[in-house]
């Protein structure tokens, strides 16, 4: 398996170039820690410390991803998300921010960000926050996944992040598309919203293991319809994907 220096699996852009990260803080010191977190995954980084240094850094780099403080000294982070996404529009964005409130987290993902963190915050967990937006969003492969999955007739192609059973394509969301992903990784394992939800959605969702079980509910429509289910519940233990038996 190629790993990154930290030890985890090696993130790449699908080509199998570096990610890029744009870091955006108007803290030098914790912008350069933050940034050289993510060089020891193997990333390409800069780092801008206001507003337009970032808009101009971005237009050089041409970023997959941005960590973004809310509070910058010439302006806030919401503007500089508008800014961004006229520089590159599927660019991921994780808001930093040391307010704890509710109005901000709403005011960030309806700015069109895709996650945040409140400072403080663990090195850790903005690594792993971004790995799973990249993910999720079709930026990033890990450098020892195949480019086929097979499971019965069900059929992944990672590179085209095409999906289709018997022949027919099925359309998933960038989640549905990991989550299925995961368990066709996994075929006839059982696997815990635990396990799921530290593969899928990269952090523990605080007890909200919920969303599991909502998004496999999501995929049976899409998988399962009209069909011999694959999916399967194990009550008291997790999901499994099966072949269907002749």
């Amino acid at each position: 398996m190629n790993t990154a220096r930290s030890g985890r699996p090696a993130l790449t852009r699908p080509d199998g170039t570096p990610l890029r990260v744009l870091v955006v803080d108007d803290d030098p010191d914790l912008a350069e820690v933050l940034s050289g977190a993510l060089r020891y995954e193997g990333w390409q980084t800069r780092t801008a410390g206001d507003g337009a240094s970032a808009v101009t850094a971005a237009r050089e780099l041409l970023p997959d991803a941005v960590v973004l403080d809310v509070m910058l000294p010439d302006t806030d982070g919401f503007a500089v998300l508008r800014a961004l996404h006229t520089v590159k529009a599927d660019v991921c964005v994780l808001f930093l921010t040391a307010r704890d409130a509710v109005e901000d987290r709403i005011k960030g993902i309806t700015a069109g960000g895709d996650d945040y963190v409140t400072k403080p915050f663990s090195l850790e967990e903005v690594v792993a926050r971004l790995r799973g937006l990249l993910r999720r969003a079709g930026m990033a492969r890990q450098l020892d996944e195949g480019p086929r999955l097979t499971v019965g007739d069900l059929v992944m192609d990672e590179e085209a992040r095409e999906v289709a059973r018997g022949g027919e394509l099925i359309e998933l969301s960038p989640t549905e598309f990991e989550l299925l992903r995961f368990l066709m990784r996994n075929p006839r394992r059982v696997l815990s919203k635990a396990q799921i939800l530290d593969r899928v959605w990269s952090y523990d969702f605080g007890g909200r293991a919920h969303v599991v079980e909502l998004y496999i509910s999501y995929l049976r429509k899409k998988v399962d319809a009209g069909r011999e289910p694959m999916i399967h519940t194990v009550r008291g233990a997790g999901y499994v994907i099966k072949p269907v038996t002749p």
